[in-house]
């Protein structure tokens, strides 16, 4: 895999960004500087404002004030330029099940732009990088939670966007399934220069995982920080666990085939 041409500034840069739904306020002047290569976790309880900021940095969602900017485009005057350089794996289930993987491959590079050759060829470059050539002409329905995550991935890499959003990443996922995908975005880190934001409810994997990350509280940020510094402000043998609970007063609570991680990402996208 190539990697990303090194870019001035930060990936993300987000500048008292909020949201407001009517009289709630669903993000409250965040501001945020994620530098490139890196992956950033967005951390905090149900409602504290993690998808509405992932939703306006994708510009799937206008800020009622404040700006960001991601790839060095701003979101609001250049939604364009932004969406030609990201990548986004939601919550709820976007591979097909009536589809193979490599039809599902296929739509995705066309909604890309990609054609002939190249398209051929980076559609081959996923499915290894999925680990899922030998599967790569069953449905999807059949497939495993662990196999259809790597293929949603794969699905939001095929353009080599800059910047990838993933919300929940391994959502329903057995342990050997989530360690799988935990490689694979590693892998996309290191071999191609990639940035990655994502949130998560699951400590482990933020502190396996990311190189910073921030815990927002109703709307607010509470704190900001590499894992390794934020539990070392707290105590000796603090964990990520007791960071979230120290910033957001929370405690943290949380598979399967095609329907259950369907029914899985279901509920937790209707839980907020």
């Amino acid at each position: 895999m190539r990697t990303l041409a090194a870019a001035t500034g930060c990936a993300i840069e987000a500048r008292a960004l909020t949201r407001n739904f009517g009289t709630f306020c669903a993000l409250d002047h965040l501001d945020l500087m994620i530098p490139h290569q890196c992956i950033f976790g967005l951390l905090g309880p149900n409602g504290a404002g993690k998808s509405t900021t992932i939703k306006i940095l994708t510009t799937l969602l206008d800020a009622t004030s404040g700006s960001a900017t991601v790839a060095g485009f701003d979101v609001a005057h250049k939604p364009l330029e932004v969406r030609r350089r990201i990548g986004y794996v939601p919550q709820l289930l976007s591979a097909d099940g009536g589809l193979t993987a490599r039809e599902n491959l296929v739509l995705s590079a066309s909604l890309y732009g990609l054609r002939g050759r190249l398209r051929d060829e980076r559609i081959d470059e996923a499915l290894a990088f999925a680990d899922l050539e030998p599967v790569a002409h069953k449905l999807v329905k059949t497939f495993s939670g662990g196999m259809i995550r790597r293929l949603e991935i794969a699905q939001a890499t095929l353009h080599r966007p800059e910047v990838l959003f993933l919300d929940e990443p391994t959502i329903g996922l057995d342990p050997v399934a989530r360690r799988t995908v935990w490689g694979r975005l590693l892998e996309l880190k290191a071999d191609i220069g990639m940035t990655i934001l994502l949130t998560t409810h699951d400590m482990e994997e933020a502190d396996y995982l990311c190189d910073q990350l921030a815990i927002l509280h109703r709307g607010r940020l509470a704190t900001v920080g590499r894992p390794a510094e934020l539990k070392r402000l707290i105590g000796p043998e603090a964990t990520l666990s007791d960071v979230f609970v120290a910033h957001s007063g929370v405690c943290i609570e949380e598979g399967g085939h095609y329907r259950e991680i369907r029914e899985t990402r279901g509920t937790a996208q209707r839980l907020g």
